[in-house]
């Protein structure tokens, strides 16, 4: 699976200090999926925090953003 991030996405991982490795096992194994046509919304609880990735698929998956739920 190719993964490629928007220079949005860059920047909240960054801001956010978000391990690769969460981002990762959020999309091998998600709580909760949400599909609006090539859109998709994931989610997963790891360390007591909810990640939530917004991306679109196609030929490979653009994260488009990523940010803890509350």
């Amino acid at each position: 699976m190719r993964i490629i991030y928007t220079n949005h996405a860059k920047f909240k991982i960054e801001k956010l200090k978000i391990p690769r490795v969460w981002i990762e096992e959020t999309f091998k194994s998600p709580d909760l999926i949400i599909t609006f046509g090539d859109k998709f919304i994931i989610n997963r609880k790891l360390n007591g925090k909810t990640l939530e990735i917004v991306y679109i698929k196609a030929k490979y998956i653009r994260v488009v953003t990523l940010y803890f739920l509350r």
